[in-house]
């Protein structure tokens, strides 16, 4: 997933500059939210920061099973301080995604309390997280991953949905992000019902065996 993150830090994060090719053609925009972008921090090089508003809708596959996850919407602001690169997180919100043949379980996604949206030529870009799963006989506390020993997720460029540029004014930009090495396992706090849990999910379930993939807009605020 830090390809995910990164595919903005990369191809939007480059540098603090607004350098796009030609406008691509305009498409059904989502609403973009920056009520959460964190504040540069007191130190910041003025003049050099941004936020950016992510709106992402993709797919979680374990093994054979394929979660639809729906919407994920996620901000940060990034920008220089005494000349190097600097990030701060903002926010993460992913509504419950039903789990199909589960008798009504749902995951959601969570932010595991790490991220790193500066793209490279490796990766665009690294996010930890960890997944709340729900049902009634379910504890709570039920998760995939926790915290504590959150999922680390590592994007790259999805070629099925290629870098294009939106619009300059203001920019907004769309790409997709892939994760095949997302490694996943057994469920955390489920009680009782853990293995059948585990069993219903196909978990633990190693690196290469899973995807994690989203199509995403980005547009960009100066701060």
């Amino acid at each position: 997933m830090r390809r995910l993150l990164a595919a903005t830090a990369a191809a939007l994060s480059a540098a603090a500059l607004f350098a796009f090719p030609a406008q691509a053609s305009a498409a059904a925009l989502p609403d973009f939210d920056f009520s959460a972008c964190p504040a540069p921090p007191a130190d910041a090089d003025p003049g050099t920061w941004r936020c950016e508003a992510f709106v992402a809708q993709g797919a979680l596959t374990i093994g054979d099973r394929e979660i639809p996850l729906g919407e994920m919407r996620l901000t940060f602001s990034e920008g220089k301080v005494d000349g190097k690169y600097a990030q701060v997180f903002g926010e993460l919100r992913h509504a419950p995604a039903r789990i199909r043949d589960t008798f009504g379980a749902t995951l959601q996604l969570k932010y595991g309390g790490y991220s790193d949206f500066q793209s490279n030529d490796e990766r665009r870009g690294e996010l930890d997280l960890y997944a709340s799963l729900r049902h009634p006989l379910l504890p709570k506390e039920c998760t995939i991953g926790t915290l504590g020993a959150p999922l680390h997720s590592v994007v790259e460029d999805d070629p099925a949905v290629p870098f294009e540029v939106i619009s300059k004014k203001p920019a907004t930009v769309r790409f997709g992000v892939v994760d095949s090495q997302l490694a996943l396992p057994r469920t955390t706090g489920c009680g009782p019902l853990a293995r059948v849990a585990d069993e219903l999910l196909g978990l633990p379930s190693a690196s290469g065996r899973n995807t994690f993939k989203m199509a995403t807009y980005v547009q960009f605020k100066p701060l």
